[in-house]
This record gives C-alpha cells, sequence and structure tokens, in this order.
C-alpha cells in the first residue's frame, strides 16, 4: 500500500479508460481509487469494467450528484488513510496531469525530503501547452494573486498535480476544508504550509485536455477570488493552526503506516 492515485470523474467516459491503462502501464506499483460523482455519461460503469481486469489495484467510489471537486479529493484522501497508503497523489482524468510525471512527484516526496510535492507550470523547466490566451492570463493571474494576498511560498498554488505524503493528510482536519474549485487547491497547500509541512515544487508540462469538457466555470472563479481573502483572514484573525490540525490521538492512528482494514 505504498503508492495511490485518486482521480475524481464527472462525464470522463473519453478517457477514464486511457488514463488508468497508462498509469498500470508505468508498472511503478501504483493503485488507483476513481471518485465519480454520479457521472451519466456511464464513466462508473467503464471503470467497473475495468476492475475485472485491474483486481486489487483500481478502486471505485460512487457518490450520489455532482458534489464537487473538492469534496472528491477529501473523501479520497480519507479513504486513502483508511486503507494505509503511504503516499497520495491528485491527478485529472483528462491527460492534462501526465502519468509519466507521476514518479517525479513520487521521488520528491520519497527520497527528495518534501512533504507535498506540486506538479507546476510556473517553475523553471515548467509550462502551459494548448491553452488559450485568457485561460493562460486567468491562471497567472490567479497564482499571482493568491502569493500577494497568502504569502504562500509556492509559485503555482492552484496546481491540481500533487503527491502527499500520508503524515500530511493525517494531520490536516480534512472536515474544516470547504472549497471545491480552485480555492480548494489553494487551502490544501496553504494548510500543509502553516501547519509547517515541506512544500516541493516540481516542473511538469500542463496540456489541455483534448476529449471532454472542461469544469470551469464562472462560480469557480469567484471562489477563488474571494476564498483566497477568507483563507488570509481566518489565518490572521483566529486560532487557524488549532482549527485545522487534527489533535493527536486523531493524529496517531493515522500515521502508522500498516493497513487499517
Amino acid at each position: 500500500m505504498e503508492k495511490l492515485v485518486v482521480i475524481p470523474t464527472y462525464n470522463e467516459k473519453d478517457n477514464i479508460r486511457d488514463i488508468t491503462e497508462v498509469v498500470f502501464g508505468l508498472n511503478q506499483g501504483y493503485h488507483i481509487l476513481v471518485v465519480d460523482d454520479s457521472s451519466p455519461d456511464g464513466t462508473g460503469n467503464i471503470v467497473r469494467q475495468l476492475q475485472r481486469e485491474y483486481p486489487g489495484q483500481l478502486f471505485l467510489e460512487e457518490r450520489k450528484g455532482k458534489m464537487g471537486l473538492g469534496t472528491a479529493y477529501i473523501h479520497g484522501f480519507k479513504w486513502a488513510l483508511a486503507n494505509g497508503y503511504r503516499f497520495i497523489f491528485e491527478m485529472d482524468a483528462d491527460f492534462s496531469h501526465s502519468p509519466y510525471d507521476l514518479e517525479k512527484l513520487y521521488e520528491a516526496c520519497k527520497w527528495g525530503k518534501a512533504d507535498v510535492a506540486v506538479g507546476s507550470r510556473y517553475v523553471r523547466g515548467g509550462k502551459v501547452d494548448n491553452w488559450p490566451w485568457n485561460r493562460n492570463m486567468l491562471s497567472k493571474g490567479g497564482a499571482f494573486y493568491t502569493r500577494l494576498i497568502t504569502w504562500i511560498p509556492v509559485k503555482d498554488p492552484t496546481a491540481g498535480f500533487m503527491c502527499y505524503r500520508r503524515e500530511v493528510l493525517a494531520t490536516i482536519n480534512l472536515d474544516e476544508v470547504t472549497f471545491v474549485g480552485y480555492a480548494f487547491q489553494i487551502e490544501m497547500k496553504f494548510a500543509a504550509w502553516k501547519l509547517g509541512f515541506r512544500i516541493k515544487e516540481v516542473p511538469i508540462t500542463f496540456t489541455d485536455r483534448k476529449l471532454g469538457v472542461s469544469k470551469m466555470n464562472k462560480g469557480i472563479v469567484k471562489e477563488g477570488i474571494f476564498g483566497v481573502l477568507s483563507i488570509q483572514w481566518q489565518s490572521m484573525f483566529k486560532n487557524y493552526r488549532h482549527r485545522v490540525k487534527n489533535r493527536y490521538e486523531e493524529i496517531a492512528p493515522l500515521i502508522q503506516e500498516q493497513v487499517v482494514h
């Protein structure tokens, strides 16, 4: 139970088989947990078919209705902790995050002394491929705005390609992470940073999806703008670390590396 990739899905029938086969084709011991929000296009059914080909490696958690990216990851993180995984990854299903970069994130946490590895577009060696100029400007502007408001030492704070050591997810009170879009990605990095964990950015190439429909909308952008202000406000005027940190008696069982069940 070393490595688990959490992939949230909603209407990803065009991508889910391919992304699954590429990850397993790496032959690096990855397991995959798909968290599907009852996709009407039958994504969940495809995963169930694939489970016959990859028994004990591919897992499916289905939720009732579209509940948002952030809550899907939280669901996956809790599942990973309960099942004893040591390194937990988050990755999109649409190949915007290359599975071939998973090992770079893993090595940063396993051997590079990072507690959190971020697949970053905005460090030296990182780049964005095939994005329209307005989307590119929105992303870069959001990253600059986030760093300006929160002071977080991460050049790509909205990145969604990550590797966490289990100790990080066990320490963060995941029930206190409430945002669902861009702000979710920021809040997780902010909480890890505030709790003293080491964050390392690893350069990747981010490629715009070729199949399926982007989940970006005005609500997610709005949440990002006001969510950043909310996160910083709470950290300045409330006991933020106390709120986002689990109590010791809750952390101790979770950081044990044996499988719980």
